[in-house]
């Protein structure tokens, strides 16, 4: 094996130097929000089935839900519907065949974080 010597060079991209783009941070957030929204739905799940079970095992199930945990699981439940939703709209303008020049992906991106955390709280401030 030829012996190269690499130097001190750090390994490309480093985290150091790499500045995130708003195209990998979303599509990261996608996969996030994707799988809280299933943690999300295995509670749901659970407490419609406790629900059918009995009133004890309700209980248990209305107690976890209603905790702080549970509150908190399903706000993020809530953000992750409307990023989704607002993902899935610029996903259907990209397929247009636009909004890929550098700014205008940059402006969605933002565009579909903000409206996201602002639809959630305009949600929990009607229900």
């Amino acid at each position: 094996m030829a012996d190269i010597s690499r130097g001190n060079r750090p390994l490309s991209p480093h985290l150091q130097i790499y500045r995130p783009q708003m195209g990998s941070v979303t599509s990261i957030l996608t996969r996030i929000t994707g799988n809280g929204l299933i943690v999300a739905g295995v509670l749901i799940v659970w407490w419609l089935l406790a629900a059918a079970k009995g009133p004890d095992y309700f209980a248990v199930a209305d107690g976890v839900l209603r905790s702080w945990f549970g509150k908190l699981i399903l706000l993020g439940s809530v953000w992750a519907v409307w990023y989704h939703f607002l993902a899935g709209i610029r996903h259907l303008y990209y397929d247009s065949g636009r909004g890929f020049a550098i700014r205008t992906s940059e402006r969605l991106g933002w565009a579909v974080i903000v409206g996201s955390l602002l639809l959630t709280l305009l949600t929990i401030i009607i229900l």
